[in-house]
Parts: structure tokens; C-alpha cells; sequence
């Protein structure tokens, strides 16, 4: 239920150019008595005030033209390895898992069942393409920044140039496959997006009062019980609403088989039972005897068999947390490898604990999420005695409190992850029922929405820093290089 990476293992890293809570440039940038300007080219006489210009976007030397092509090459390398980096870890776990399932039934070879040779040529594809996507986009963003800054100048152009800049590299996401929709990830983004701006807006005077609400201790916890009874609602009664790698992941963490959510979807919508029959078979398949009764009104007998609804619950954490275990291994470990490179060779035990700890407890998350679903469904079946859409909506509402598990930072990614893509299963409910129609002009709008969010969020990047944790503005740094702001030297402003 969580989106890939964490903030205490992706993004704690030892970067160049910025650390600290806030940010403080290393000393390697002040060692010069005579310090020249990089925006109006006039040099400051007061070398104790090296380390403040090198914050302010100064330099002892005038930035090169070959300084600017080596920015735009590493930028581009670093966005490359991290998107590759990510993206192949998660397939080669994913690739090792159909591994071990070596035997395949030849039948379902011939129903186009992916085999393994073709999920590793797969996973490589995928790896390369979002490569891509990132390398081209953090070289797009630098490139359009020196561009502008070079024509326009730095001090004229600050207040906008990054903004233009993160627009203008949001298309590199068709990099991906240009026939392959991203509707998911431009929502999500466009949710970090509206999060740096509400903050923004907490800080200011004039909009500081609407903004309020947003800083609610535990509303990351509601909107993932919002995000919830969204999405697994439409796990149970509406999977085609959501996008396929994500019922998929549904689908393998809910536990159950295609047969049995559709013996609670034919109940909850009120249709006749198209499938007791094969139901009862599954059961016999796993060595349990169970007789359905037709007249029903409660699901229990068809979710859980003849076990009891609290044993159920018990039996299923258990299988929960091995199926949660391998996923979120990469997710720690790998970012770890990246970004602690130096840090594994002086401290390896505490980082590699630390990834540990993390992956324990967020398995833990993921295993409680899931189980703590079919628990509160059943709760409110027998309470009220009867199973429609409304009680599948309230049964997985309270499911979303086992966010509070994880630890705090984690909380608003994972709850804005599902909001994500609870907004895209809701607006797909919603058109597929006529009130919504789907637009025919506008072929790529994940594009357009992905580039408004980049755009919003580059900006802030740029001239809003303190809204972004230290941890993001580490990993922001490294890739893109400091933005240089606009020169607020004494020299400079009298100029």
C-alpha cells in the first residue's frame, strides 16, 4: 500500500553541497580571499563572507561554459542511475520470485501467461526506461536553468526560471513508452505538489488562515482511511477501475482468489451467486469442506470457510507478513546501497539494522493493512446483519489506521501514495457510469498533469526551500546541483 522508497533510508544521505536540517554548504568553497560573483561578475573583498555567498549561489571562480556541460552530464547521469537504480531493484526482486516458481503449466502458457525469459527481458526494458525518464529529465531541468539564466540572468529570471525549467522537463515521462498512460504517478505527484504549495501557503500572511486545517496532527491518517475505502471497495466490486500493476499487487497481498471476491461482489450488489459452486471447489482444493447456502446474507462462510472470523484474522497476519517481507527488502536495502555508500564502509551494522527495522515494520504496516480489511468487513457484516456497497464502504474505512504503524515521516507518502490512486479509481467509477465522460482531445493528460506538478514542485525546489525536508533537499542537491538564487551580496545590491 506504499509507495516505493523511505524517507529516513532513500534520502539520508552524505551529499555534496548540503547538509544539515536546513542546509549549510561544506567549506570547500571558502577558501578564497577574493571572491567573484557568478551573476554580476563583481568581486567581494570580505573572505569571511565566502561561506554566506557560497549559500547565496556565489563561487570564488566564474562559472565556465564547460562547468555548465558538466553539471547537465552529471545531472543527468545521477538522475539515470537513480531511476534505474529503483526501478531494477524492484524487478530483480520481482524477477528472483518467478524464479523459484519454475514449473509452469503449460496451459497457462498458452493463455499468453508471461514465462520467465520474457519477464527478465521485461524488467531490463523497464529498467532502461526509467532510466531514461529521470536522466532526462534532471538534464532537461539544468539545461533549461543555465539556458534562461545565461539569456535572461539569474538575478531577472529567479523568480521564474526554475518553474519554466520543471515544466519544460515533465514531458521527458513519455520516455516510459509513449502508448503507456502514468495516470497513477502524475496524480501522485501533482499530491506532493499540492503539499509543498499548502505549505507554502501555511507560511504566508495573506493565505496562512485557509491553510490551517492542513496542519491537523493525524490528517495523514484520514486521508488514508479515505484513500481506503476507496480503493479496496474497488478491489472487491470494481478492479478494472484500478490500474493493473496495482490490482495486481491487490490482488497478491488481499489473499484471496478471484473466485471469492466475486461471490462477495455478486452479495454486495445484490445479483444472483454465479459461482458458489466454484467456490466450494477452491475450498476442497485447499483441504477444507465448505457448503455454501445460496440464501445468505452475510459473506463470512464465503471469505474465511468454516474458520471463525477472529481465527481468520490470526492465521491471515501470519500469511500477510511473509507475502509483506519481500517487498519491502528492496525497498530499504537497495536506496541504502545507493545513497550510504560511504557510510556502509564506516558504519554498517547500524545502517544495515536500521534497513532492517525498517522493513520489519513496514511488513508489519502492509500485513495489518491487509488483514485488519477482511477483520472490519466481517465486524460490520454481522453487526448490521446484511452485506451491500455502503457496508463494504464503511468496513474498509477504519482499515487505514494501520498506517499508524509506521513511523510519522513515512505516514503522509504512504497516505498520499493511495490517495493517489484512490482519485484515479473514483474518476474512473464515476465516468464509467456516464457522469464523467472521458476527454477524446486530450490523449496525454498525465503528461500535462505531470508537468504542472514538476513545475509546481521545481519552483519550490528553487525558491521555497525551507518547505522540503532536509533528507529531500539532500537528494534534490546531489542530483540537480544548488539553484542559484538570485545575489543578495551588499556589492551586488547596490549594483
Amino acid at each position: 500500500m506504499s509507495p516505493p522508497g523511505d524517507e529516513s533510508t532513500v534520502m539520508d544521505g552524505n551529499f555534496p553541497y548540503f547538509s544539515g536540517e536546513n542546509g549549510g554548504f561544506h567549506d570547500d568553497y571558502c577558501g578564497s580571499a577574493e571572491l567573484n560573483c557568478t551573476h554580476c561578475g563583481r568581486s567581494n573583498p570580505h573572505p569571511s563572507s565566502s561561506c554566506s555567498s557560497s549559500l547565496l549561489g556565489l563561487d570564488s571562480i566564474p562559472q565556465k561554459d564547460w562547468e555548465k556541460l558538466r553539471r547537465i552530464i552529471i545531472a543527468s547521469a545521477k538522475g539515470f542511475t537513480i531511476g534505474a537504480g529503483l526501478r531494477g531493484g524492484l524487478a530483480l526482486f520481482s524477477v528472483l520470485a518467478r524464479l523459484k516458481r519454475r514449473k509452469v503449466l503449460t496451459s497457462l502458457r498458452k493463455e499468453g501467461v508471461v514465462t520467465n525469459s520474457d519477464a527478465i527481458v521485461l524488467a531490463v526494458k523497464e529498467t532502461l526506461r526509467y532510466g531514461l525518464f529521470l536522466g532526462t529529465f534532471a538534464g532537461t531541468f539544468v539545461s533549461m536553468d543555465e539556458i534562461i539564466g545565461a539569456l535572461g540572468g539569474h538575478r531577472r529570471t529567479a523568480r521564474w526560471r526554475a518553474l519554466l525549467a520543471g515544466a519544460v522537463a515533465g514531458p521527458s515521462m513519455l520516455l516510459t513508452g509513449f502508448e503507456t498512460q502514468h495516470t497513477s504517478l502524475a496524480i501522485y505527484i501533482l499530491m506532493r505538489a499540492a503539499v509543498l504549495a499548502s505549505r507554502c501557503g501555511i507560511k504566508s500572511k495573506r493565505f496562512g488562515k485557509f491553510c490551517k486545517p492542513l496542519t491537523w496532527a493525524h490528517g495523514d491518517i484520514f486521508l488514508m482511511c479515505l484513500s481506503s475505502s476507496q480503493i479496496l471497495s474497488a478491489y472487491i466490486l470494481k478492479q478494472e477501475s484500478l490500474p493493473p500493476s496495482y490490482k495486481s499487487f491487490l490482488n497478491k497481498h488481499g489473499g484471496k482468489d478471484s473466485t471469492i471476491l466475486q461471490g462477495v461482489k455478486d452479495i454486495a450488489t445484490g445479483m444472483p451467486f454465479t459461482n458458489l459452486e466454484a467456490i466450494e471447489k477452491y475450498y476442497r482444493s485447499m483441504g477444507e469442506n465448505v457448503k455454501l447456502d445460496p440464501d445468505m446474507k452475510v459473506p463470512c462462510s464465503i471469505i474465511h470457510g468454516n474458520q471463525p472470523c477472529g481465527a481468520h484474522v490470526l492465521s491471515f497476519l501470519y500469511q500477510a507478513y511473509k507475502r509483506a517481507l519481500p517487498v519491502y527488502l528492496p525497498v530499504y536495502l537497495i536506496p541504502a546501497l545507493l545513497v550510504h555508500r560511504k557510510g556502509l564502509s564506516e558504519r554498517p551494522y547500524t545502517i544495515l539494522a536500521k534497513g532492517l527495522l525498517g522493513t520489519a515494520r513496514s511488513s508489519l504496516f502492509l500485513s495489518v493493512y491487509c488483514s485488519s480489511a477482511w477483520m472490519w468487513t466481517c465486524f460490520f457484516f454481522r453487526i448490521f446483519r446484511r452485506c451491500n456497497i455502503p457496508m463494504v464502504a464503511m468496513g474498509t474505512f477504519p482499515t487505514g489506521l494501520a498506517l499508524a504503524i509506521e513511523k510519522k515521516s513515512r505516514r503522509i507518502e504512504i497516505s498520499l501514495y493511495c490517495l493517489a490512486r484512490a482519485t484515479e479509481s473514483f474518476f474512473t467509477c464515476v465516468a464509467d457510469t456516464g457522469y464523467l465522460p472521458e476527454s477524446k482531445k486530450l490523449k496525454r493528460a498525465d503528461v500535462v498533469i505531470f508537468s504542472l506538478s514538476t513545475a509546481i514542485i521545481m519552483h519550490c525546489y528553487a525558491q521555497e526551500r525551507d518547505v522540503f525536508r532536509s533528507k529531500y533537499l539532500n537528494v534534490l542537491d546531489w542530483v540537480f546541483g544548488v539553484p542559484p538564487p538570485t545575489c543578495e551580496t551588499p556589492r551586488c545590491k547596490d549594483s
